[in-house]
C-alpha cells in the first residue's frame, strides 16, 4: 500500500531532516510579505505584484492538496473542484462587495435595477457571517452531491464526468445577473476588509501570511490522515475497493468524508484568493480550471501529498510568463504538458526525483 512522500523520506531519513527542509521552505514563505513591508527603494522589497503572485500560487496549491486527498488516496477524480474554490470565493466576495458598499447596495446592483438586496445577502456585513459561508456553501453542497453519489455507487470516469456536469452547471447559474453574483463580471472593485484598506502593505502582508498558514495546516492535516487507520482505509478504498467492502467496511462513509473536507478546504482557498486577487467571476467555475487543477496533481504525483504542492507551483508559474509572453500558446503547453506526464511521468515529478534517487 502506497504511503505519501513525505513519510516515507521521514522514516528513510529521520525525523530532523525532513522537518528542517520543510521548516526552511516556510521559512523562506514567511519572509516575503516581510520584505514586502521593507520601502519601496529598498534592495531587498518584494513587490506588491510578486506577493500577490505567490499569494495565488499558495491558494492554487491548496486546492492541489484537496483535489490530492480524494484523487490520490480515494481514488476519485473530480474534475469539478473549482466550483468549491469559486463557491468560497463568492462568500468571501459578498462581505467584501459590502464593505466597499458602506450602507448602500453593492455597484452592480444598482447598475441592475436592483432596489434591495436578495435575502441570501442578508448578513453579509459581518464577517464571521461571511466565514460561515464560506465553509457552509461549499461543504453542503459536497454533502449533498457526495451523498447520492456515493449511495448510487457512482465511480471512476461516470464520477468525473457528474462533477464537471456540476461545475459547468454552477458556471451557468452565475452568468446569470438575475442570481445577484453579479453576472459574467463577478465581484471586483474591493476596498477595505474588516475596516482596513485591502491594498495597504500590511494588510497584503497579513492575508499571504493567512494563506500560508492555512497550506501549513492543510499539509499536516493530510500527513495525519495518510499516517492514520483513515488513511490507510482510504489506499485500501482506491486500490481495491471490492476487497474492502467484503472485509466488512461500508466505503460510502470515508468517500463522503473526505470528499467534503477537500470541498471546504477549496473553499478556504477561494476565500483568500478573492482578497489578494481582487476579482471573483463565473470563469473560476469553468470545468477547464478544474481540468487545470488535476493538471498539477499528476504533474507533482499524486498520493504524495507534496507533488500536487510542487505541481502547482510549475505549472502556475509556467502559465504567469506564458500568458504575458505568448499567452496564446497556453493551452497548447498545457495540453502537451498532460500528454508528457501521462506517457513518461505516471507518478509525477515526485516520483521522477525518487526513482533518481533510489539509482
Amino acid at each position: 500500500m502506497n504511503q505519501p512522500l513525505a513519510i516515507r523520506l521521514a522514516q528513510k531519513a529521520g525525523p530532523k531532516p525532513a522537518a528542517v527542509a520543510l521548516g526552511a521552505l516556510l521559512a523562506a514563505l514567511a519572509a516575503l510579505p516581510l520584505l514586502h513591508l521593507l520601502p519601496a527603494d529598498h534592495a531587498l522589497h518584494v513587490s506588491a505584484y510578486g506577493l500577490t503572485l505567490v499569494g495565488k500560487i499558495l491558494c492554487y496549491a491548496v486546492v492541489a492538496l484537496a483535489l490530492d486527498l480524494v484523487w490520490g488516496y480515494a481514488g476519485l477524480l473530480s474534475l469539478g473542484h473549482g466550483l468549491f474554490f469559486a463557491l468560497g470565493g463568492y462568500a468571501m466576495g459578498m462581505y467584501l462587495m459590502r464593505q466597499s458598499a458602506s450602507d448602500g447596495l453593492p455597484a452592480f446592483m444598482g447598475f441592475l435595477a436592483w432596489n434591495e438586496l436578495p435575502w441570501y445577502w442578508y448578513g453579509s456585513d459581518h464577517f464571521l457571517w461571511a466565514l460561515c459561508l464560506v465553509v457552509l456553501a461549499p461543504g453542503l453542497l459536497a454533502l449533498a452531491f457526495g451523498w447520492f453519489a456515493f449511495r448510487s455507487r457512482i465511480r471512476g470516469v461516470y464520477f468525473s464526468i457528474m462533477t464537471q456536469a456540476l461545475t459547468y452547471a454552477g458556471m451557468l447559474l452565475f452568468f446569470r445577473n438575475e442570481t445577484g453574483f453579479g453576472g459574467n463580471n463577478g465581484f471586483t472593485g474591493f476596498t477595505r476588509i474588516l475596516g482596513q484598506d485591502i491594498t495597504a502593505p500590511a494588510t497584503r502582508a497579513l492575508l499571504f501570511l493567512a494563506t500560508l498558514l492555512l497550506l501549513a495546516g492543510s499539509l499536516w492535516l493530510g500527513w495525519r490522515l495518510a499516517q492514520s487507520k483513515f488513511g490507510r482505509v482510504l489506499a485500501a478504498l482506491r486500490d481495491a475497493e471490492n476487497r474492502l467492502m467484503f472485509c466488512g467496511y461500508d466505503p460510502r462513509g470515508y468517500k463522503l468524508f473526505v470528499w467534503v473536507l477537500s470541498a471546504v478546504l477549496c473553499g478556504l482557498a477561494g476565500a483568500l484568493y478573492v482578497p489578494q486577487v481582487g476579482i471573483i467571476n463565473p470563469s473560476e467555475m469553468a470545468p477547464t480550471q478544474s481540468i487545470e487543477a488535476a493538471v498539477w496533481v499528476a504533474l507533482g504525483g499524486r498520493g504524495t501529498l507534496l507533488g500536487p504542492l510542487l505541481g502547482a507551483g510549475l505549472v502556475n508559474g509556467m502559465k504567469s510568463v506564458f500568458t504575458v509572453a505568448f499567452p496564446e500558446y497556453w493551452l497548447f503547453c498545457l495540453g502537451a504538458l498532460f500528454i508528457l506526464v501521462t506517457l513518461y511521468l505516471p507518478k509525477g515529478v515526485i516520483g521522477l526525483l525518487q526513482r533518481r534517487g533510489e539509482a
